[in-house]
């Protein structure tokens, strides 16, 4: 058995199955808020390192809330040496809220894991309307309301099948997408003509929640890179009238759940550092190889390992792209991936030759 813990809460789980061992401390951590700081030997920058599951209120740009964190940071009296990183995992506009993943320190890195994880979403949508952003937030226009007013249950249930699974969908003008190194909500403002090129999503679970014409609300799971907005511009067109989103939420991202998210303004210099989920949150959907000391020694220089069938939790997973690199206690050391010239794995994204060996005691 491979026990994995908490080492600063305290929190043990003896299980077979490191992963998921992952998973389930991660969500016990975030129920319980049995969240712990570093070791005092442990430099101000090092014991900082981990998420935020913070719930956005409308109004507030993700960019906003990221200044904030960094904001009480300072106040707690870090410098310009000793302000870790901080960045959001997924924009969330300032119409949106719900859960926004807000990265610190070294979870900085693991951002891009947490953005590719699925995301659920409940959107509100007004059928009849146009608009140049897609929303209620740009210039709004009518469209056919008479038709808006007479869709049936059966028309939309037919118009909703076309948009699960893999479809084909162009981002909003209004969006932060690049166009030749500019992001194209910039070009928009400026009254240019923006021209996207449609990009292929996923829409795992599409639902409705109500329906009471003019107004549709959905539930959503959708893989990374969908834009909610562009879904109910899309189906309002497919209905023959148009659709403009008023309202939308994101309920959870991977692990984290707007459930368990603490608003903004309950963030306080000295809770943001205690409140910090460990970077294993990033990876607990991963295969997880358990490492020894000798391995942990071979990562903290970037060398690669030659693999123990005996390592792999769950066992036999056969050779994952990515997977998780872990200590005894299920501490996150690297995002790994095979060699394929050499039976090895190597790290991709190393965390562990960041600081050393001596891993953040805060489970990141």
């Amino acid at each position: 058995m491979v026990r994995c813990s908490a080492v600063s809460s305290g929190v043990q789980i003896e299980t077979a199955h490191p992963a998921s061992a992952l998973s389930r401390l991660c969500r016990r951590r975030i129920a319980t808020a049995s969240r712990a700081g570093a070791d005092a030997g442990e430099s101000k920058r090092d014991r900082v390192n981990g998420f935020l599951n913070i719930d956005k209120p409308q109004g507030l740009t993700s960019r906003s809330v990221v200044d904030h964190i960094n904001r009480l940071l300072r106040e707690r009296g870090l410098t310009r040496s000793t302000l870790p990183k901080v960045g959001h995992a997924g924009t969330l506009d300032p119409l949106a809220t719900g859960v926004l993943v807000v990265a610190v320190g070294h979870a900085t890195r693991l951002i891009e894991l947490v953005q590719s994880r699925p995301k659920d979403y409940r959107g509100t949508f007004l059928l009849g309307k146009r608009s140049d952003t897609d929303d209620v937030t740009g210039q709004v226009v009518e469209g056919d309301t008479a038709r808006a007013s007479s869709i049936t249950r059966a028309e939309l249930d037919a118009a909703l099948e076309g948009f699960r699974g893999r479809i084909e969908q162009v981002p909003p003008a209004f969006s932060a997408v690049r166009v030749a190194g500019r992001r194209a909500y910039k070009l928009a403002r400026r009254g240019e003509v923006v021209e996207l090129q449609a990009k292929t999503v996923e829409i795992h679970r599409m639902e409705v929640v109500r329906f009471e014409p003019p107004e549709l609300t959905l539930d959503i799971e959708c893989g990374s890179g969908t834009y909610i907005r562009s879904l109910g511009r899309d189906l309002g067109e497919r209905l023959n009238c148009g659709a403009v989103m008023s309202a939308l939420v994101r309920t959870r991202i991977g692990l984290f759940e707007q459930s368990q998210a603490i608003s903004i303004s309950d963030f306080t210099a000295e809770s943001v550092v205690s409140e910090l989920l460990p970077c294993a949150s990033a990876a607990s959907h991963l295969p997880a190889y358990v490492c020894d000391e000798s391995e942990m020694a071979n990562l903290s220089h970037g060398l690669s390992i030659v693999p123990r069938e005996s390592a792999w939790q769950p066992a036999n997973p056969g050779h994952p792209e990515v997977f998780a690199f872990v200590d005894s206690v299920g501490t996150l050391l690297a995002i790994g991936g095979w060699d394929h010239r050499w039976p090895e794995l190597r790290p991709r994204l190393n965390l562990i030759a960041a600081h050393g060996t001596d891993v953040a005691a805060n489970g990141s």
